[in-house]
């Protein structure tokens, strides 16, 4: 167009400098419309076109003339004059494709869906804790209305609801054969839809069902504008159908997560609690033993007469009778036991700590147990006490350092991020007197592995790349 000047909207894409449209060129129909009065061609003062001279077209510039060439010339023409066309032809293309790619992004950057985000590490950071679409008791309830659900995807694409269509559409001047056609393209991109719904299904992570549904939603998009012209489109019904199922099937995976979670806390907590009922048979019948053997040697030491030792005696028997009410006491007694501090900064950093309870004889026992071949280095006990509830006393513990939690969505892990003289003062103010407590851990096999270490190694605590 000579003497003028493509002048796109502000709301297109910014084309590159010096660019101007090629032949039958049309902007793309997602891009918004030019605002009301807008003029895509400017003219310099010098070349106003003349009154009676049309002004060129606002959405396709009309091709420039093409020179006659005759068939001889074309046969001598050479190979090199094609390719620099073809070359150009493909810039030009590059360039819009580019341009485009610039107006999705800026769609994307001010809230628009104009990408889909398949990011699940981020995208699961962002929605923070899981929310349940449909509350439900168990799994057993979801996986019941995930088979309702399906069986009402099944009828719907039975009863050929699930694409929505017009049945005016002609093909070569026949109603008939468009109509045929139509129900040909239908079943076709009902069928892309529902592959795209089954990898969305098929690939959906406990927790994380946004993604899912932002492609599922784009492929509902896509399929609306390949149809356009025959008013082709994923009936709003059908839509909601997967959508729904994509969200059940999320709360699913969740909740079944949820269970085999507890049913190892249960495990766990069954396995220790009769390992605790064990220990505690096994050492009443030891102070059994114990006892009546004292209760013999002391009625042999009554035959002789030998005060001194018949007063050992008794008090070594005394000391076993108060072992044994004890142990009986912490058998009938479920909520008695240890409430222990203990850390791992060669594990964990310096400032996690966990905060539980066991009810072993030996409570230490517990403790070497959790630092077994699943962390690097032992734990360090900070503080370790006997209470007659310490179900209560955990539990005051654990709501003190509610919002320090390291895991918010399994309640059952005990770790918090808190320094160990934190924990002190919080015990101090319940327990009202100050037991035995160690603030610095000794980490003797932690201090000692860090000076061997390569030198890439990052130290405990610090953040990880």
């Amino acid at each position: 167009m000579n003497g003028a000047v493509f002048n796109p909207p502000p709301n297109w894409p910014k084309p590159p400098d010096g660019w101007t449209p090629p032949s039958g060129w049309k902007p793309d129909p997602s891009w918004p419309p030019p605002p009301d009065g807008w003029e895509l061609w400017i003219f310099t003062d010098t070349d106003t076109p003349a009154a009676n001279e049309d002004p060129p077209e606002a959405t396709s510039p009309p091709p420039d003339p093409e020179p006659p060439v005759s068939t001889s010339a074309a046969a001598d023409e050479p190979r090199s004059d094609d390719g620099q066309h073809d070359a150009e032809a493909l810039a030009e293309e590059v360039r819009l494709l580019r341009a485009e790619v610039e107006l999705l992004r800026a769609r994307a950057s001010h809230g628009g869906d104009g990408l889909v985000d398949l990011d699940d590490e981020r995208v699961l950071q962002e929605v923070g804790i899981y929310n349940y679409h449909h509350p439900l008791e168990d799994a057993e309830q979801y996986r019941s209305r995930l088979d309702a659900i399906n069986q009402s995807i099944k009828d719907t694409v039975k009863a050929g609801e699930a694409i929505l269509a017009s049945d005016m559409f002609t093909y070569n001047n026949s109603l008939a054969k468009g109509r045929k056609m139509t129900a040909d393209l239908s079943k076709l991109m009902l069928r892309a839809y529902n592959a795209e719904a089954d990898n969305c299904v098929r690939a959906l992570r406990a927790g994380n069902v946004v993604t899912a549904k932002k492609r599922l939603d784009r492929a509902e998009q896509a399929i609306a504008k390949l149809g356009a012209m025959m008013e082709m489109r994923v009936n709003p019904i059908y839509h909601e159908l997967r959508f729904e199922e994509l969200e059940l099937t999320s709360d699913y995976l969740m909740k079944k997560q949820e269970e085999r979670e507890a049913a190892r806390e249960q495990r766990a907590r069954l396995r220790e609690e009769r390992q605790a009922e064990q220990e505690l048979a096994a050492e009443r019948e030891r102070l059994d033993k114990e006892r009546a053997h004292y209760q013999s040697a002391l009625e042999k030491l009554r035959l002789n007469t030998d005060a001194e030792a018949i007063a050992e005696m008794e008090r070594r028997l005394q000391d076993v009778d108060t072992a044994i009410e004890q142990n009986d006491y912490r058998v009938a007694n479920i909520r008695a036991g240890y409430v222990y501090v203990i850390s791992n900064p060669g594990s964990f950093g310096k400032r996690i700590v966990k905060i539980g309870m066991t009810r072993r004889l030996d409570p230490m026992d517990r403790v070497r147990e959790l630092g077994d071949a699943s962390v690097p280095f032992p734990f360090d006990v900070h503080a370790l006490f006997f209470a007659d509830d310490a179900v209560a006393v955990e539990q005051e513990l654990h709501n003190a350092f509610a919002e320090a939690r390291v895991n918010r969505v399994n309640t059952r892990r005990e770790f918090f991020f808190a320094a160990p003289i934190e924990v002190r003062e919080v015990l101090a103010a319940k327990l009202g007197a100050l037991l035995e407590f160690t603030e610095q851990p000794e980490a003797t096999q932690y201090l000692q592995s860090r000076k061997y270490w390569p030198t890439e190694a990052p130290a405990a605590g610090s953040p990880r790349r």
